[in-house]
């Protein structure tokens, strides 16, 4: 755990995404993960570079991210990409 003197938004952003891949543990180790801004929004982005033979995701691996990313309320977007190439794209919803 990181130390309360120790709280930049950098600090911040690691152990939300850190806290996002242990909610999302069907993703492979290997895909990264970050956010991107994206005009006045944020989007979590799954680059499957290293593993993109496991796109499309299943439905039940979507309703994990989709749960994970509202949880933690990350961001209102998913893209997945390999590399520069943006494979899908996915809104998230709030209920």
């Amino acid at each position: 755990m990181e130390s309360p003197l120790n709280c930049t938004s950098t600090n911040f952003e690691k152990v939300s995404l850190s806290r996002f891949r242990s909610l999302a543990s069907c993703l492979p180790q290997d895909s990264k993960v970050f956010r991107e801004p994206w005009g006045r929004s944020t989007v979590v982005c799954i680059d499957l570079i290293n593993c993109p033979h496991l796109f499309p995701l299943t439905s039940e691996q979507n309703q994990v991210l989709t749960e994970a990313i509202k949880e933690l309320g990350l961001s209102h977007s998913v893209l997945f990409r390999v590399g520069k190439k943006i494979l899908g794209w996915k809104k998230i919803d709030r209920e």
